[in-house]
């Protein structure tokens, strides 16, 4: 088969590294790629918001199967176009994709599913929005309507960080995105992230995962895109994980199916537990980054299998063979990200770590550079690694990330912590 990933980030070089794996890979092409995804795979140049020119694109190089990485090009309807001629795609059509493209839109979904999730409000005006804060009370959580690139959710620990959020984000500061909010209870528990493949009918549970949002050891600092992650995520147990599906994941797919719009691609659950109850966080309409990179370093080849048969309909006669292990991926990133950053900089060392199905170093913000790998992004490296237990796995991560020469990043170094 030939295939095209879209995407340039440690997301998709870990999919681009699972898919190669698989012999029924002929030729990948990832679009546009980044300096890790080019030492195994062909880049190419893309629009990835024009779905004309990726049909145009996927015709003229004989592309069987394309896989979507980012959320943005399935809200544009990239799936949609690709479908209507003809071609084999793994994601969401634009009208599906609006479980992440529009938080209103999933609570809405969840009323008429009966799903468990935060109580909420939601408001165009903002003394409206101020006054049903007020009422309410902190801790609350602000979230602008619409895709944010990950920034458009605010937990406000107190009243004056409330307003703040609510006029920044109705005020503009995150464009359309932003000119509607969501205003949700703030739910107490441990979160953690459940992935699921849907054919539109059929749901396959793939594996669960926890991250670390917070730039800084000891979760302190500004939230971030998610500075490491580990898979499984041992607060998902079976029984919560089996109670998600059969009262959050399931009447989603229902529902969304009976309003026409049936969801096929992978459901990236967010969940919140509470004394083994599980209720919605969210939900995202594509793997996580840097969570896909945990699962792809624990699935390998079967990826391909799986998302093959998630994309023509056959998820009901697939299964996921599991194997008793475990991944932790330990994000480097710029000095400055989450806030302003340089781009440039040299990383040395990387030719020297090992690579293979237990470590590999995904890169997610990186370009060639003279010959060198540059810093080209905020989080740049996910070193992520596969062992029996958890606690090996991090010591193999953290072994290849001491190796690494980048006077100008930064990493956590208690990515785990929370299982261990």
């Amino acid at each position: 088969m030939n295939i095209l990933i879209l995407g340039s980030g440690g997301r998709e070089h870990s999919l681009a590294w699972a898919v190669m794996q698989n012999p029924k890979c002929d030729r990948l092409i990832v679009a546009p790629g980044n300096a890790g995804i080019a030492a195994i795979a062909e880049c190419a140049t893309l629009d990835l918001m024009n779905p004309d020119a990726v049909v145009d694109f996927a015709q003229n190089h004989s592309i069987d199967f394309v896989i979507v990485g980012p959320e943005d090009p399935l809200a544009a309807g990239v799936a949609d176009a690709l479908q209507d001629a003809g071609l084999l795609c793994f994601g969401p059509t634009a009208a599906a994709a609006r479980l992440e493209a529009s938080k209103s839109f999933t609570k809405e979904i969840c009323d008429a599913a009966g799903a468990p999730t935060a109580g909420y409000a939601h408001f165009t005006d903002l003394e409206a929005a101020k006054a049903y804060v007020a009422a309410q009370g902190a801790p609350i959580v602000i979230k602008a309507d619409g895709l944010a690139a990950g920034k458009g959710v605010v937990v406000a620990m107190d009243l004056p960080e409330a307003y703040a959020a609510l006029d920044d984000m109705l005020g503009g500061a995150f464009g359309a995105a932003g000119a509607e909010v969501v205003v949700e209870e703030f739910m107490e528990g441990e979160e953690a992230s459940y992935f699921l493949l849907s054919d539109g009918k059929t749901v396959l549970p793939i594996g669960t995962a926890q991250d670390h949002k917070r730039a800084f050891d000891g979760d302190e600092g500004p939230n971030t895109g998610g500075m490491g992650a580990y898979s499984p995520a041992p607060v998902l147990t079976d029984e919560i994980a089996a109670k998600a599906v059969a009262e959050i994941v399931q009447p989603t797919i229902d529902e969304m199916a009976k309003r026409g719009t049936p969801y096929q691609g992978v459901l990236y659950v967010g969940l919140m537990i509470k004394d083994g109850q599980p209720r919605l966080v969210e939900y995202n309409v594509r793997f996580g980054d840097p969570e896909c990179q945990v699962l792809m370093m624990r699935l390998g080849a079967q990826a391909l299998d799986l998302m093959l048969a998630c994309a023509e309909g056959r998820l009901d006669q697939t299964r996921v063979n599991w194997a008793d292990d475990h991944a932790i991926t330990v994000v480097l990133a710029t000095k400055g990200y989450p806030g302003a950053y340089g781009k440039g900089s040299v990383i040395g060392g990387l030719d020297d770590l090992p690579e293979d199905s237990a470590n590999m170093v995904f890169h997610a913000g990186t370009k060639l550079s003279g010959g060198q790998v540059t810093a080209a992004g905020g989080r740049v490296l996910n070193v992520t690694a596969r062992g029996a237990s958890l606690k090996d796995a991090r010591e193999r991560a953290y072994a290849m990330v001491e190796r690494i020469d980048w006077p100008d990043g930064f990493y956590r170094t208690d990515i785990g912590w929370r299982a261990l």
